[in-house]
């Protein structure tokens, strides 16, 4: 809902809308990128939705949701700490609303990367924090004030488990290639198949406390990131094809 800034050799490339003017200034030679949305500034949503959660909230109510949302980040921040590193403390050692974890010492001596942990915390029921923002090779995490303690004590705990995997790997009892990490997520698919990793199924599949009652099963397995983000064409099937389908 702000303004976007971008260098004049890049001002054709915006989009414009067809029911406004001066959206984008470059559209005068008409060559823009054309509508991108229904809304020519974007989702008018945004507004709302924040304002009535600051209204619902009320003074007080804000106060104490940032005051848990600090506190939780510090509380995943020490429980992780001896297993991974914290960048960016401030003062008394503490973090803010978020912690960063730095994977890069990790990746130097044994090649996983955030990538690695980002997809075996997939076989835990976790999505992954955010990556490698704002410093390459992290994880970026911020529970907010809307996770329970429960919740930040078992991604606390998937995350160990995933570090005594790393020093398995550091140890040289696991293969730096053909581990949990690398070829995590495992599917059902896998599951299925005729079992050829170094490493039993119950560790692939239900690594985690309580998962053989309450599991959280990938659809599919690692993907290219690169090759997909390179490709902007979708190549799914034409509809015509889902529609032959169901007939």
């Amino acid at each position: 809902m702000g303004p976007i800034g971008v260098k004049a050799h890049l001002a054709p490339h915006l989009p414009d809308h067809p029911l406004v003017e001066g959206v984008n200034p470059a559209a005068g030679d008409g060559a823009t990128v054309g509508t991108v949305a229904a809304a020519p500034y974007g989702s008018p949503s945004i507004l709302p939705i924040s304002w009535a959660y600051i209204a619902m909230m009320g003074p007080e109510g804000l106060k104490k949701a940032t005051s848990v949302a600090i506190l939780s980040a510090n509380y995943v921040a020490k429980r992780l700490e001896g297993h991974f590193d914290v960048v960016y403390r401030g003062r008394n050692d503490r973090v803010a609303h978020e912690c960063i974890i730095d994977v890069r010492p990790i990746k130097e001596r044994t090649g996983i990367g955030v990538e690695d942990i980002a997809k075996r915390l997939v076989d835990y029921g976790f999505h992954a924090p955010t990556m490698s923002w704002p410093v390459p090779e992290t994880l970026m995490v911020e529970p907010t004030e809307s996770e329970p303690k429960q919740e930040l004590d078992r991604f606390c705990d998937a995350m160990i488990k995933i570090r005594d995997e790393i020093r398995a790997v550091e140890r040289g009892e696991m293969d730096g290639k053909d581990n949990p990490l690398r070829n995590a997520p495992h599917t059902h698919h896998l599951l299925l198949s005729d079992w050829t990793l170094p490493y039993g199924k119950e560790q692939a599949f239900f690594p985690g406390e309580g998962q053989e009652a309450d599991k959280y099963w990938p659809p599919v397995a690692r993907v290219d990131n690169v090759a997909g983000d390179r490709r902007l064409v979708c190549t799914c099937p034409p509809v015509e094809a889902y529609r032959e389908a169901a007939e």
